[in-house]
């Protein structure tokens, strides 16, 4: 049995359950929807932010889910979905997870439309079901999310990040939405409890920013991992490995990166000595140590809770963000 399937042992059935009123939460009276939708819903990913949602939900009940888990895990999912395909038409990307996206099939404007059309599946859903609580933690988290790009943006032009940046454009970017996974988790069936609900979301936001160093890292890697070697120094993103060798080298070695990144990322020899002076230079070391600190932290707060099934399934949850190949 595969780490996916492990992890997704003890909500299989509600997983199961999930799929059918997630396809029924994205249908629409228009053919030409109901046609992306149907495509979507067969390239769906490994689903791990539903799978978030219902096993902290079902850690902190001692096994129950309800009603508000399910629309929690559906809110989730269409608002991360409404991101990836306005993300797809942000980046000129034409595919995505391996197939063709929306925005390469049916163009921009109506990828546009879809993303919108996503969005506001997702917020009537809690509307319509008075789920107030639940709609400002993923209102909260889509704001930052919208931030946390932007300010990556705007440092990316001058090259200036430090490193509580970083920490912040990765909390808002990536972290952010893995954090209301969790706190929905917890708010759907524990809704007066905001001690839990707050420990829950730091737990989703260590994961969060430990899953983003180890994308960072992918930058490094030769092989199958999704994204080519180097695509990073090329979008002139300014990782930890990079931002950590960037403080700990020489003026004059510094002036050297700082110029290939800017004036050379197209020049592949050139990304090739940057990568190597990075490795060279424990830039890599040092990140590999930095996510085994956000590891550590979310393994400790899961440590506050009683042992069972679903915790054990979080903590394989938390390795397989660090050991994960691709």
């Amino acid at each position: 049995m595969n780490i996916t399937s492990q992890i997704k042992k003890p909500i299989n059935l509600e997983m199961e359950l999930f799929e059918k009123k997630f396809y029924e939460s994205m249908s629409s009276k228009v053919a030409l929807l109901n046609r992306i939708m149907y495509y979507i819903v067969n390239r769906k990913g490994k689903q791990m932010r539903p799978m978030f949602v219902f096993l902290t939900s079902k850690m902190v009940s001692n096994g129950d889910v309800n009603d508000r888990t399910y629309r929690g895990a559906a809110v989730i999912e269409l608002i991360h979905t409404a991101t990836l395909v306005h993300d797809d038409v942000v980046d000129d990307s034409n595919r995505r997870r391996g197939f063709f996206s929306i925005n390469a099939l049916w163009k921009n404007k109506i990828a546009v439309l879809v993303g919108d059309f996503l969005l506001s599946k997702g917020l009537l859903l809690s509307i319509d079901n008075k789920d107030f609580d639940l709609l400002k933690i993923i209102s909260v988290a889509v704001r930052e999310m919208s931030e946390g790009e932007l300010l990556q943006i705007e440092k990316a032009r001058k090259l200036d990040i430090t490193e509580d940046i970083y920490y912040e454009i990765i909390r808002q970017k990536t972290a952010t939405l893995i954090a209301a996974c969790c706190a929905l988790g917890a708010c759907s069936v524990l809704p007066e409890d905001n001690v839990v609900v707050e420990k829950m979301r730091k737990f989703g936001e260590l994961i969060g920013m430990a899953f983003q160093i180890k994308d960072d890292l992918f930058d490094y890697t030769d092989g199958e991992i999704g994204k080519p070697t180097g695509i990073d120094i090329k979008e002139q993103k300014m990782t930890l490995p990079l931002i950590y060798v960037l403080n700990n080298c020489s003026k004059q070695e510094k002036r050297w990166l700082i110029n290939s990144i800017k004036n050379h990322n197209k020049d592949k020899k050139r990304i090739k000595e940057v990568i190597s002076f990075v490795k060279d230079n424990n830039g890599l070391a040092y990140a590999e140590e930095t996510m085994g600190k956000f590891r550590h932290e979310a393994l400790q707060i899961l440590n506050e809770f009683p042992d069972s099934e679903y915790k054990k399934a979080l903590a394989l949850m938390v390795n397989y963000v660090i050991e994960r190949k691709k």
